[in-house]
C-alpha cells in the first residue's frame, strides 16, 4: 500500500488497462526502478516509508507551474489561496523595456474569478478580483505571500484558449523528404526540393500544405541511424538537408575544381539511386556536403549576412552553443558521449569549457550550419506562402531523442536515465515496444517552467505553418521501460498535461501555426477530448476508421470527425496500392513478420479491403466495373474528400503508385527502412520532375483540388 501511495504521488502507475474490461498490475520492481529514475528511493519498505513521509510533508502553497487560460476560470492553485494573500506577477521579458510587476490581494470569493476572453482585451471589471491585471500571453514568474508570511514562487503560463486553426478545407502532400530526389539533388531530397515541391503544388494543384518527416539532427555513426525518429537533437535541424548551391557564399568559393568534383560525385550518387537500384546513402551524401560546406565556410560573410548570423547566435543562445560543441566533440571522441573522457561528459565542467576554446573553429562551423539550415527552412516556408498555401510546411516532432545524442548530453537533468519510452502490449504487438528513447522527467520539466519544451517548440515552429506531434498522447503520459527489461515490464508515467498543452498552445499562438497530433493506437480516455478543446487536430487513417462501438464496419464519411488530418496511409503503414492489392501481407510474410498463417492474414486483409471497396461503390465513388488499382486509389481519396476533415493528406508515393513502405515496423536490417526513393508501381525510382509531370498524379489530384485550381494533366487540353 505504501509503494502504491508513493508511486501515485509521483505520477507512476501501478496498474494499467489495455482495454476497458482488463486491468494489468505493474511489477513492484518496475515501480521501484521508475521511482529511482525520478530520484525517489523505494528499494526497501523502510525506504518507502521515509520517501512517503518526505513527499507528504512537502506541502506546497503553489505547484511548480500554474496555468491560466484566456476566457476560463482561474485554476484551483489560485482560487484556493488563503484570503488576504498577496499575489505578484512578474511578466516575461518581451524584448523591450521590462514590464512592471503587478500585485493584488486575494478576496474572500476567490472561486468566482475569471480571466477575460483575451489578454489584450479590456476586461469587464466585474469579472476580476480587486487589483488583478490579466497577464499577457507568456511565461511569467508568480509570487505568493500569505497573511501568515508563508511564501512561494512558481511559473505562470498564460495561454490563449486554442491554437490557431487551419482553413476550413485544405489538402496537401505527405512526404519523407530524403525520398524526394530531383535532377539537382545530391543523392537524397533536400530543402531546395522541398521549396520547389511546395511552389509547384501550391500554384498548380491548389495544395495548402506539405507535411515532411522530422528534419532533426541525427547522431553520426558508421552507419548513421537513418530513422528520422531517433535524432541526436530535436531542437536543431540536420544540415544534411541543405541544398548546397543555394547557400549565397557558394558562388564565391575559390577552389572551384574541388567543388566541381564534389558535384560530380553527388551526381553519381543520385544516378546510382535513380537508375542502378542503390539505396539512399545518408552518410555518403553528408560526406560530400560536409566537404563542400567547409569550403563555403571559408568565404567571409558580407556585413549584412554577418549581422544576420550574429542575430541568430544571440537568439539561440546557450542551446545552440551546447549543440555545436557536442557536434565538435563527437568528431573527436565519437558520437556516444557516455564513452567520452569523464570530464567532458559534463557540459558545464572546466574541461568542457577548455574544449570549447580549443575547438572554437569547429564549434563556429556547426553554429553556421545550423543557421544556414534554418535559413533554408524559412525559404521553404516562404516559397509555400508565395505559392498561395494557406498552411505551408508542416514539420514533424519526434517523440524523443537518441540516448547518446546532443540533447541528452546538454540537458542531462531533464532526462530519466536508465529508462526508455515505448508502448505496452496490445492487440497488434503482444510483446510491447521499446523505442530506445529516454523520456523527459516530468518533475524536472515542471521545476524549470518547461524551459526545454518551450525552447524545442519555439525552434520547430519558427518556420512552420503547422506542427505534427508524433505520439501526441505523450503530452499526457508515456510508457517507461527500465533498461534491460522487456517492454511488458514497463509502466505509465504521467505528465502535467495542462501545463504541456498550455506551453504548446502558447508557442503555436506566437508562431501563428496550427498543430496536428498523431493520436493513432491506444489512447487514454479523455485525451482526444482535451486535445480537441485546445484546437489540436487529430489524425484519422481511412483503414482504421470503423464503427468500433457498433457493427465494426467502415465509418461513413459524414461520421468522421471534422478537426483532423484525414489520410489513407502514413510513413509506418503500407502504401494505398499495397493495401488494395495485399502486397503488404506477402511482404511481411517474406520477412517472417506474420504471427499467423499467411492464408489467415490474407483472408482477413481481403475481407477488410472488400468492405471498404463495397462502401466506395455504394457511394458511387468507385465507378461500376472499374476495378483497376489506379481507379481504386482515386476512389479512396474521393472518399477522404467527402469527409468533413479540415485537412486531407495525400501520401506522395501514392500519386505514382509506389507499393513499397518507407518504414516497416518490427524490422531493422531485414528491410531498407528510411532509405528508399519514391518509385512507380514497378519499383523504378521517379524524380520530382517526373512526379510533377505524372498523368497518374494529376488524375488523382483532380478529385481533391479546388475547382479554381484545376488544370489539365500534361498532354491534355483543359475541358
Amino acid at each position: 500500500m505504501g509503494l502504491s501511495r508513493l508511486a501515485a504521488l509521483h505520477g507512476v502507475a501501478t496498474s494499467y488497462s489495455p482495454s476497458p474490461d482488463v486491468t494489468v498490475s505493474v511489477p513492484d520492481d518496475t515501480v521501484i526502478a521508475v521511482l529511482a529514475a525520478l530520484g525517489v528511493d523505494a528499494g526497501t519498505p523502510e525506504d518507502v516509508r521515509r520517501s512517503l513521509v518526505a513527499a507528504e510533508s512537502r506541502s506546497r502553497l503553489l505547484p511548480p507551474t500554474v496555468v491560466v487560460w484566456a476566457g476560463e476560470p482561474l485554476p484551483p492553485a489560485l482560487t484556493a489561496l488563503p484570503p488576504g494573500s498577496t499575489v505578484t506577477v512578474e511578466p516575461e521579458p518581451a524584448g523591450g523595456p521590462p514590464a512592471p510587476a503587478t500585485s493584488w490581494k486575494v478576496p474572500e470569493a476567490a472561486s468566482s474569478w475569471k480571466l477575460p476572453g483575451a489578454a489584450e482585451a479590456a476586461p469587464d471589471p466585474a469579472e476580476l478580483p480587486p487589483g488583478w491585471t490579466p497577464p499577457p500571453y507568456g511565461v511569467h514568474r508568480l509570487h505568493v505571500r500569505t497573511p501568515e508570511h508563508h511564501e512561494a514562487t512558481a511559473t505562470l503560463v498564460a495561454a490563449p484558449a486554442r491554437v490557431p486553426q487551419p482553413p476550413e478545407r485544405t489538402h496537401g502532400f505527405l512526404v519523407q523528404l530524403y525520398s524526394l530526389l530531383s535532377a539537382r539533388s545530391w543523392g537524397m531530397g533536400d530543402l531546395g526540393d522541398l521549396a520547389d515541391l511546395a511552389a509547384w503544388a501550391g500554384r498548380t494543384l491548389g495544395s495548402g500544405f506539405i507535411q515532411v518527416n522530422p528534419l532533426h539532427a541525427a547522431v553520426p555513426g558508421k552507419p548513421t541511424d537513418p530513422s528520422p525518429y531517433r535524432p541526436s537533437s530535436r531542437r536543431f535541424p540536420d544540415p544534411v538537408h541543405l541544398h548546397v548551391e543555394s547557400v549565397p557564399e557558394y558562388g564565391h568559393v575559390h577552389d572551384r575544381a574541388t567543388l566541381d568534383d564534389l558535384r560530380q560525385d553527388a551526381a553519381a550518387l543520385s544516378e546510382a539511386v535513380l537508375n542502378k537500384g542503390a539505396l539512399i546513402d545518408r552518410d555518403a551524401v553528408w560526406e560530400l556536403k560536409r566537404q563542400a560546406l567547409e569550403l563555403i565556410a571559408q568565404v567571409p560573410l558580407t556585413p549584412g549576412r554577418r549581422a544576420a548570423y550574429c542575430d541568430f547566435l544571440a537568439e539561440q543562445g546557450q542551446a545552440l552553443e551546447d549543440h555545436a560543441l557536442w557536434c565538435a566533440l563527437a568528431e573527436v571522441h565519437g558520437p556516444d558521449w557516455h564513452s567520452w573522457p569523464e570530464p567532458l561528459r559534463d557540459p558545464r565542467s572546466p574541461a568542457t569549457a577548455r574544449a570549447r576554446s580549443e575547438l572554437l573553429d569547429r564549434v563556429d562551423l556547426h553554429c553556421r550550419l545550423a543557421w544556414l539550415t534554418a535559413t533554408q527552412l524559412a525559404e521553404a516556408q516562404r516559397a509555400a506562402e508565395d505559392a498561395g498555401m494557406e498552411v505551408g510546411i508542416v514539420h514533424d516532432l519526434a517523440v524523443g531523442v537518441h540516448p547518446a545524442g546532443a540533447d541528452t548530453w546538454a540537458q542531462q537533468d531533464a532526462f530519466a536515465h536508465g529508462m526508455s519510452v515505448g508502448a505496452p502490449p496490445d492487440a497488434f504487438n503482444a510483446r510491447g515496444q521499446d523505442w530506445g528513447l529516454p523520456p523527459w522527467r516530468p518533475d524536472a520539466l515542471a521545476a524549470t517552467g518547461y524551459a526545454a519544451f518551450r525552447g524545442l517548440l519555439r525552434g520547430l515552429l519558427a518556420h512552420a505553418g503547422a506542427l505534427r506531434i508524433d505520439h501526441v498522447m505523450g503530452l499526457f503520459r508515456l510508457w517507461w521501460v527500465p533498461e534491460g527489461r522487456p517492454p511488458t515490464d514497463g509502466t505509465y508515467v504521467a505528465y502535467d498535461a495542462e501545463a504541456m498543452l498550455a506551453v504548446l498552445v502558447l508557442e503555436a499562438h506566437r508562431a501563428g501555426s496550427a498543430v496536428v497530433g498523431e493520436d493513432l493506437g491506444t489512447v487514454e480516455p479523455g485525451v482526444r477530448e482535451a486535445l480537441a478543446r485546445r484546437g489540436v487536430l487529430g489524425t484519422s487513417v481511412l483503414w482504421f476508421e470503423r464503427d468500433w462501438d457498433g457493427d465494426g464496419r467502415p465509418l461513413a464519411p459524414e461520421k468522421w470527425r471534422r478537426d483532423c488530418l484525414a489520410t489513407a496511409t502514413t510513413h509506418d503503414l503500407p502504401s494505398t496500392a499495397a493495401r488494395l492489392t495485399g502486397d503488404h501481407v506477402t511482404l511481411r510474410h517474406r520477412l517472417g513478420l506474420l504471427t499467423r498463417p499467411l492464408e489467415e492474414e490474407l483472408t482477413e486483409d481481403v475481407t477488410g479491403t472488400a468492405e471498404w471497396l463495397a462502401l466506395l461503390a455504394r457511394l458511387r465513388m468507385l465507378p461500376e466495373g472499374d476495378g483497376n488499382e489506379e481507379a481504386a486509389v482515386r476512389a479512396v481519396h474521393r472518399f477522404l474528400r467527402a469527409t468533413p476533415a479540415r485537412m486531407t493528406g495525400v501520401w506522395l508515393p501514392d500519386t505514382v503508385g509506389d507499393r513499397r513502405p518507407q518504414n516497416l515496423p518490427g524490422t531493422w536490417d531485414q528491410y531498407p527502412n528510411w532509405r528508399l526513393p519514391i518509385a512507380d508501381p514497378e519499383g523504378h525510382p521517379v524524380t520530382l520532375e517526373e512526379i510533377a509531370a505524372s498523368p497518374r498524379l494529376h488524375g488523382l489530384m483532380e478529385v481533391l483540388r479546388p475547382a479554381k485550381a484545376r488544370t489539365a494533366p500534361p498532354g491534355e487540353r483543359p475541358a
